[in-house]
């Protein structure tokens, strides 16, 4: 089945369904001698995996990475490498009575039409359990780019700026405190406000949207392809395909329609043998290349499908019916979907990098 694969230099794909034995990826394209084990990638999957708080779902995943093929010694070969997380708390029979019918707004409808089969436990290979294992890739990521630049840290931080409606205050974000708060938030405040609101959401069997924030910062200038190849096109693809995302848009985004030439043009001037700019509505690419400046990525998550309130739909026999979604949900999938953002503009900065070294040789200052 194709739509399984991402990236071009550095290209991963997926495998492995919600209620299977196990999931997994493969990723081609890194380079040989780079340091890896699988503690340099397991802190990023503690970062998503489920039953962390009463806010996400309370199935019970260790998400316990393991390197099968690709490293030896601690470094890699410059082979495929291979990396799978084993299920351990499938309820398959939390689904049996909904195994005929279609849930409003989930992938059921469209993958029955589609291919003709349905796996009904938890979504299967729609799930958001797939995510992990793009956690993963991105942890890898993370590495080469490391590995390449060197001195040149690149930091890559996602908070969640808005759920059910409500933005964080901006003149309060603090970094430090994303790592805090169960929600990802930079503005504790409105994380408490945040824990009410969802607890009223899923008191009353409901579910709430939220908007992800993803921040590259070191980022080197020239990054990113003409055209077709754009750089933020790419991260906008990136981002689209991740689970319940609905909308991207980078810096200003759609904001940007809304300011005259003058306030959205970011104003250059010297500064010794560099460039600095006055403000980055352009999100840290022009022309799809990338700038120098910090790369700025939100995405819209859509609230959870999965929810308890009674919902209209048919059945695989087309068929009206009505419908009620139990299992274990998370009340806001967007709480999650940080770490699987800030994997994604990983994969993708890497990915960038070395077509860059492969296209022109050397590495952008």
């Amino acid at each position: 089945m194709p739509g399984n694969s991402f990236g071009q230099a550095f290209r991963f794909t997926t495998w492995g369904e919600s209620h299977g034995p196990a999931i997994g990826c493969v990723i081609e394209g890194v380079p040989p001698l780079i340091p890896l084990k699988e503690g340099d990638i397991q802190p990023w999957l503690d970062k998503r995996k489920p039953g962390q708080s009463r806010y996400t779902t309370q199935r019970r995943e260790p998400d316990q990475v393991e390197i099968l093929s690709g490293v030896f010694e601690g470094r890699t070969t410059g082979t495929p490498i291979s990396l799978v997380i084993r299920n351990q708390d499938q309820r398959s029979k939390d689904y049996g009575d909904i195994a005929d019918k279609f849930r409003p707004g989930h992938a059921d409808f469209t993958y029955f039409r589609k291919y003709g089969i349905r796996d009904y436990r938890g979504g299967g290979r729609s799930s958001a359990r797939e995510t992990a294992m793009r956690v993963a890739a991105g942890g890898v990521a993370r590495q080469v780019l490391g590995h390449i630049l060197g001195a040149q840290v690149v930091a890559i931080r996602g908070a969640l700026v808005e759920m059910g409606g409500r933005p964080i205050e901006r003149n309060r974000w603090n970094w430090d405190e994303v790592e805090r708060n169960p929600f990802f938030a930079p503005d504790p405040e409105t994380a408490a406000l945040w824990a009410q609101d969802l607890d009223t959401a899923r008191k009353a069997g409901s579910s709430l949207g939220a908007i992800v924030e993803v921040v590259a910062e070191g980022v080197p200038a020239g990054l990113g392809d003409p055209v077709y190849d754009k750089l933020d096109a790419d991260l906008a693809k990136a981002m689209m395909s991740i689970n319940a995302v609905k909308g991207v848009e980078i810096g200003a985004g759609f904001q940007a329609a809304r300011l005259s030439g003058e306030e959205n043009a970011d104003e250059m001037r010297a500064s010794g043998n560099r460039v600095t700019f006055s403000s980055n509505n352009a999100g840290g690419v022009l022309g799809g290349i990338s700038s120098g400046q910090d790369i700025v990525v939100r995405f819209a998550v859509k609230p959870t499908s999965s929810i308890l309130t009674p919902r209209s739909t048919v059945d695989r026999f087309n068929r009206d019916t009505e419908i009620v979604t139990r299992g274990r949900h998370d009340p806001c999938v967007g709480i999650r979907a940080v770490p699987v953002g800030e994997a994604m503009m990983a994969i993708v900065l890497a990915d960038h990098l070395l077509r860059h070294r492969g296209q022109v040789g050397s590495l952008p200052e």
